[in-house]
């Protein structure tokens, strides 16, 4: 049974953070670690899934997680070329001098909120974008000056969106990671076909009761209608991929169109093909 994984982060000597641009499409790495990070992502559509929530990204995502946050790689299943940049923090960056330094006090609560996970979007990730793609070309100084502006950006952004509503269900997950990550494996394994609540309740040894309750204390969700938001989640991907609505209904696993706009619409707010059509003129 597939456990939710912690990833051991190394550091070059004399350096309080990593700048990395991973490849991981082909792997499905739900995954924790002490550091907080920090990643951009520039594709034409994937999944955003950290702790307990998720939802689609469009053209490129922003993200800062805090420590121990489980989360999956924004990069897992990309179909088409991308481009990720990730920053890796060392869990004393900037040692006391971010909690004692008054100039430094908006980036504290900023890193105090990451906990819970951020999005940003708008002119904030355009902006930190073009930051961080300058990185590469600096010296270490000059990257970790340029780093500190990114989290000023950041922290002073009223763009932003908090993606997990408390940090309950993180101390759930990582109280029984090898639980979570089997369920989490198993709904992107069989999201498409019939997720069954018994046998993934048997894979991971509960009752079908035991197993609902639990299912609905980790995410607030029933286990159907969280991998329904799935589907329409990979559904939104396929359509942003000139797939047609018929065809995206049947390869998410619905066995029905009618039901298939109807659940679209409830989640996302219009139906397939005026998402398909917005998105097309973006």
């Amino acid at each position: 049974m597939n456990q939710i994984q912690l990833e051991k982060i190394g550091f070059e000597p004399g350096k309080s953070f990593k700048l990395f641009s991973p490849r991981l499409r082909n792997t499905f790495l739900w995954h924790y670690h002490p550091q907080l990070e920090l990643v951009y992502v520039e594709a034409d559509a994937g999944i955003r899934h950290v702790g307990t929530h998720i939802s689609g990204y469009t053209q490129s995502d922003l993200v800062f997680i805090g420590g121990n946050l489980p989360h999956l790689n924004f990069d897992y299943r990309l179909r088409s070329d991308y481009h990720q940049i990730v920053i890796q923090l060392k869990t004393d960056f900037l040692g006391t001098a971010i909690s004692s330094t008054p100039e430094l006090q908006t980036i504290h609560r900023l890193f105090t909120s990451a906990d819970y996970g951020i999005s940003f979007h708008g002119e904030t990730k355009r902006l930190v974008a073009q930051k961080l793609k300058q990185l590469e070309g600096l010296g270490s100084f000059d990257q970790l000056l340029q780093l500190i502006q990114v989290f000023k950006i950041l922290s002073e952004s009223k763009e932003q969106v908090i993606l997990n509503k408390d940090l309950s269900s993180k101390d759930f997950i990582l109280k029984d990671k090898i639980r979570m990550g089997a369920i989490y494996e198993y709904i992107d394994q069989f999201y498409d076909q019939k997720p069954d609540v018994n046998q993934v309740a048997a894979k991971v040894h509960l009752t079908t009761p035991a197993f609902c309750r639990y299912f609905k204390r980790q995410t607030n969700m029933t286990f159907t209608d969280f991998v329904n938001q799935y589907r329409i989640e990979r559904a939104k991907n396929l359509l942003m991929q000139d797939k047609n609505v018929s065809e995206t209904c049947f390869a998410v696993g619905f066995e029905s169109i009618s039901y298939f706009n109807k659940l679209f619409n409830k989640i996302v707010g219009e139906n397939p093909s005026s998402f398909k059509k917005r998105w097309s003129v973006l």
